[in-house]
């Protein structure tokens, strides 16, 4: 065999070289992933729903606005949400870099995945049927027939059924309502209460008015199931696979766990308490509640009828201190810890008693400030500050636009604003321009505000006159007991 010449060697290592060279910078053939490091600042698009982003008391809510907001934490980044009026607005969004992802479950269908890029957890939902809760609930979609099924005109539901009909060889009666007349939830709300037998909604939506509605069944299945995740762009697949990433973490997924709980089965009609207390208040004989004294003392100071008071703590908790509801708020008041914090109160404090109501006295004087220059009539005005008291200002103040661009009087709530909240569940109403707190059901405001109205006669007729008497008897003999000390009666302050 020849020698290899020192030429020759020379030439293998180079040759050698650029191989490994190659090799390195190609990656075998593969390109390196190129790495994005998320923003400081993450602009977020969603629509408003009553399952992914709502307002309730000036928070914030939804099932896909806490696990981004999740996400957001756990990546240490800020987020701005951007709220579209609809489903094709968002996915433009998407598209120009408006948003950079979308909170909101989006279809993952062919012709979606065309426009966009699917990240996240999927969900999957079908069309249920809704009935009342009984020993003789439909069992299968074949016992449609000669039944009796109520849908919204051109929904996704009515096709639904058309289909189903067809397959079944005809029989099912089914009604089509005209659209943005009644939702969804309006539907299912019927069915509880007798007035049509039964319905066809998502399984999502139907899980979330079940928390406050027990007396449906939702168990049958009327269509396949129907696959659905957030999403980004197809240039920022980047930030999916970090969403991908954040989803499949066993933090998330507990995070994620919390959430479905929260919004789609622990009841809404229940108060919920989450610390134990050794603490047992009893309501003295011929008392209202255990914090008439408290109820008493601060409505005094405010000006605001002591009963009133009462009847709001009544209905708000049932005079339950350790009272948490699913929102968040907690107390016999049931404040809002942002409401807590607004006014300087600690968390930690915020089922105290005394402090909890003394917060809430506060709000309602704010509250009645806010209105005092629009509604003029002292008990027309109490209406619409125990309607913001519940469901926020925001939301009251909507509903007063819409009174007064459809004709009602902004001014009177029985019939007139109150009916316009109640448009407020419908997106023909809540994206109307003069809306700016977007979609919210507010049948719940309306029964609040009949109860508490409801319960302040009730306690106002059969107790004032002999708590009257009492408090006058035992205000004389303090105020003897104090000119004999040389004390004088103050002006109480902030506990």
């Amino acid at each position: 065999m020849a020698p290899i010449t020192t030429e020759r060697r020379l030439l293998w290592i180079v040759a050698a070289a650029a191989v490994l060279l190659w090799l390195a910078g190609c990656g075998g053939g593969k390109s390196a992933p190129q790495r994005h490091p998320l923003p400081d600042v993450l602009d977020v698009g969603t629509l408003y729903s009553p399952t992914s982003f709502f307002i309730l008391r000036g928070d914030t809510l939804g099932y896909d606005y806490d696990r981004f907001s999740d996400f957001a934490r756990t990546k240490g980044i800020r987020l701005r949400w951007h709220v579209a009026p609809n489903m094709a607005t968002l996915i433009r969004w998407l598209r120009s870099d408006t948003v950079q992802a979308a909170a909101y479950e989006i279809p993952v269908t062919a012709e979606y995945r065309k426009l966009v890029h699917s990240c996240g957890a999927e969900n999957i939902t079908y069309q249920v049927l809704i009935q009342r809760a009984s020993d003789s609930v439909l069992t299968d979609v074949t016992q449609l027939v000669g039944r009796d099924v109520y849908v919204e005109h051109g929904s996704r539901y009515e096709s639904r059924l058309r289909n189903l009909d067809n397959e079944l060889g005809g029989g099912i009666r089914i009604h089509a309502i005209p659209p943005d007349t009644l939702m969804p939830e309006d539907l299912i709300d019927m069915v509880a209460r007798g007035e049509i037998p039964l319905t066809v909604v998502d399984s999502d939506i139907a899980q979330m008015r079940r928390t406050r509605v027990d007396s449906i069944d939702i168990s049958l299945q009327v269509s396949f199931g129907q696959r659905s995740s957030w999403a980004v762009s197809h240039h920022n697949t980047w930030l999916g696979d970090s969403i991908d990433a954040w989803a499949k973490s066993s933090g998330a997924q507990a995070y994620s766990k919390t959430a479905l709980r929260r919004y789609f089965e622990m009841s809404k009609s229940e108060q919920h308490a989450l610390t134990d207390s050794d603490t047992v208040y009893i309501t003295p004989p011929g008392a209202i509640s255990p914090f008439d004294s408290l109820f008493r003392h601060y409505g005094e100071q405010s000006g605001i009828d002591w009963y009133l008071l009462v009847a709001i703590g009544y209905v708000e908790s049932g005079f339950d201190p350790h009272a948490v509801s699913w929102a968040g708020a907690r107390g016999i008041m049931q404040l809002m810890p942002s409401t807590a914090r607004a006014y300087d109160l600690p968390l930690e404090k915020i089922e105290q008693p005394e402090a909890n109501i003394y917060v809430s006295v506060r709000t309602l004087l704010d509250i009645n400030a806010q209105f005092k220059d629009s509604v003029e009539n002292i008990s027309e005005r109490s209406r619409f500050v125990l309607a913001s008291y519940n469901a926020g200002a925001g939301h009251v103040l909507d509903a007063i636009e819409l009174a007064r661009k459809y004709g009602k009087d902004p001014h009177v709530w029985n019939d007139n604003v109150e009916e316009c909240i109640l448009w407020k569940s419908n997106p023909q109403y809540y994206n109307d321009r003069v809306c700016r707190y977007g979609y919210f059901r507010g049948q719940e405001t309306v029964e609040y505000v009949a109860k508490v109205e409801q319960q302040y006669f009730y306690y106002k007729n059969k107790y004032e006159e002999k708590h009257e008497t009492k408090h006058k008897k035992k205000h004389h003999e303090k105020t003897k007991n104090h000119h004999r000390s040389g004390t004088g009666h103050g002006r109480a302050a902030a506990p």
